[in-house]
Parts: structure tokens; sequence; C-alpha cells
């Protein structure tokens, strides 16, 4: 397995993963710092899982396709 085949900024994917990435970055961040109902923390912990599958998901697409 070769990690430089994560980084392909031509591939559509690769941006996709970044933005899981930010999105799951983001939500953390929002867990951590504000005061939110019991309810919306939960939507939001679903959503940064979700968004860690997706790009993980993204991850090992990216690892399986070969290099032009």
């Amino acid at each position: 397995m070769n990690l430089k085949s994560l980084w392909q900024p031509h591939h559509p994917v690769f941006w996709l993963m970044v933005v899981f990435n930010i999105l799951s970055s983001v939500c953390a961040w929002a867990l951590r710092n504000m005061a939110l109902p019991y309810p919306v923390m939960l939507l939001i912990g679903l959503v940064a899982l979700c968004n860690v599958a997706g790009g993980l998901w993204c991850a090992w697409l990216l690892l399986q396709k070969k290099r032009p």
C-alpha cells in the first residue's frame, strides 16, 4: 500500500475525502465548544461519524486506484 496514492488532486474523490474530513472536524469542534441540547449533540455526533466513514471510504477508493 502506497500512501502517496492518497494525494490525487486531479481526482474528484480526493476532494470529496477532503470535504468529509473538514466536515468531521467542524462537527467535532461544535460538539466540544458549543452548549447544545442532547438530541442536537446526538445528531451532530452521528453526522460526524458518517463523515468519518465517508472519508475512509474515499481514502480506500484512492488507495485502490493506480496513479496515472
